[in-house]
């Protein structure tokens, strides 16, 4: 019986040099193709005229300077061309996404549809080799022992990739990679009203997307350090999971907003969540109605819990501060459950009232450790309601005045937990640095906390 042989589909292995990163504002100055059609390898290759300018950071990294494209043609003499070399060909490119929207973006801007089948390397590493750290290109190469030609330059990467793939191939086999080639390049379904072109337009970039549903009616917000991967987990997940089920049926349109880095984009969610209420977020309260505890001795210096209502707090500023609550409701429930979990008293709390010399209700049901009959020190209660209340102490504002957080190459302003603004340049930091107090909000108070304890602490920036 003759055994059949094994064959791929034919596979472009693709890289480009740009004077950027963004599909819009950056233009193409080189073109690399190795094609893998059955045993045949073909070359195509091809320096492009950008007619922009080459920053310098990007002449030194690809060596590509204006004199060398200065007499290749524009990206639309070649267009043609280039398309022919794809057509019926699988596009694969190490994080495909930047390459292929790159040259996507050159078709559309002369008026060619370009919508090949799509593989990433980096999700083939990924997928192939799950214990490796990292799946850059430098770690595959180092890893795998592949032969550099021409780093940075578009047909020396291309050979990168088709070594990879070669390597792929000896350690798995050709079955396996036919498998693995149908897993990342099958498209998942996607809603029944959101076409590809509007799902494949979304940047991998950091940011927040907008749902809607009919009427342009907001139905969910998120926020992610990539756009797209995020919003497509959300129609994946609509296979087995009910929520997101619901979601992908209802779903009409999508917009999404761009920052420069995570910080940004929780910030940004978090206004977004409060400015369109979307139907299916959890809802986000403004602080209008905020208040918190501080803690003041009374007369037989017992500390005493007062209630510190909107109008007199100043968050960031007052050190005597605890909780932070949407309501007076939210507080007392709170106050009430650290009494109990430490056993103090509720009349010294000022919870309930209680006659002087007799017990609490709470000491009766063995819910109350007897300060109010002085079986408990009074040092000794003070010190369990502060141990209690310190754990939700309203941090004062660490520094001298307004910082900038530098977060993906531009600048969060912000002072006393509040969010000012975002700059880009100089100019715009002097403005929100003297554009006067914002509005407090709990939300972001967390959200900046959280930053500035964790990976952006050292990314501040006094002003």
């Amino acid at each position: 019986m003759e055994i059949q042989q094994v064959s791929y589909p034919d596979l472009a292995f693709v890289d480009i040099e740009t004077t950027g990163s963004h599909f819009d504002r950056d233009r193409i100055t080189e073109i690399g193709i190795k094609t893998l059609a059955g045993n045949d390898i073909q070359v195509w290759e091809q320096l492009i005229n950008p007619q922009t300018f080459i920053p310098q950071n990007i002449q030194r990294l690809t060596g590509i300077s204006p004199q060398m494209v200065e007499n290749q043609p524009s990206f639309e003499e070649v267009a043609r061309e280039l398309k022919q070399e794809l057509e019926g060909k699988i596009f694969i490119a190490h994080n495909a996404r930047f390459d292929y929207g790159f040259i996507k973006a050159s078709f559309k801007r002369i008026g060619i549809d370009f919508k090949p089948k799509v593989l990433c390397t980096v999700k083939l590493s990924r997928l192939l080799f799950p214990d490796q750290p990292r799946h850059n290109l430098d770690t595959i190469i180092n890893t795998h022992h592949l032969q550099v030609s021409a780093r940075h330059r578009a047909l020396g990467d291309a050979d990168l990739l088709l070594q990879f793939w070669r390597v792929c191939e000896t350690r798995f086999g050709k079955e396996k990679l036919n498998e693995v080639i149908n897993q990342l390049v099958g498209n998942p379904s996607l809603p029944p009203n959101i076409d590809q072109e509007l799902v494949d337009s979304i940047p991998d970039a950091p940011g927040c997307y907008i749902f809607y549903g009919e009427n342009k009616a907001p139905l969910y917000i998120g926020k992610s350090i990539s756009l797209r991967s995020r919003v497509m987990g959300h129609f994946q997940g609509a296979l087995t999971q009910r929520k997101e089920m619901k979601l992908s049926l209802q779903v009409r349109d999508i917009d999404w907003i761009e920052t420069s880095g995570e910080l940004g984009a929780l910030i940004l969610e978090s206004q977004l969540i409060k400015e369109r209420m979307p139907s299916m977020n959890i809802k986000l309260r403004r602080s209008k109605d905020l208040c918190a505890w501080s803690l003041e001795k009374g007369p037989k210096g017992i500390l005493q819990p007062a209630l510190v209502n909107q109008k007199d707090l100043l968050p960031g500023l007052q050190d005597n501060l605890y909780g932070l609550f949407y309501s007076k409701r939210e507080a007392h429930s709170y106050l009430k459950a650290v009494a109990k979990k430490y056993r103090l008293c509720e009349v010294l709390l000022g919870i309930e009232k209680g006659e002087d010399g007799k017990s609490c209700f709470g000491y009766q049901v063995k819910q109350c450790g007897g300060a109010c009959i002085g079986m408990m020190a009074t040092e000794i209660h003070n010190l369990q309601l502060k141990t209690a209340m310190n754990l939700y102490k309203v941090q004062v504002w660490p520094y001298e005045g307004p910082i900038a957080i530098n977060d993906g190459g531009e600048m969060i302003v912000l002072d006393k937990w509040c969010y000012l603004g975002t700059a880009i340049n100089e100019d715009e930091l002097v403005e929100l640095k003297s554009a006067g107090d914002a509005e407090f909000d709990l939300d972001i108070y967390k959200i900046v906390k959280k930053a500035l304890a964790g990976n952006y602490k050292n990314q501040v920036i006094q002003l």
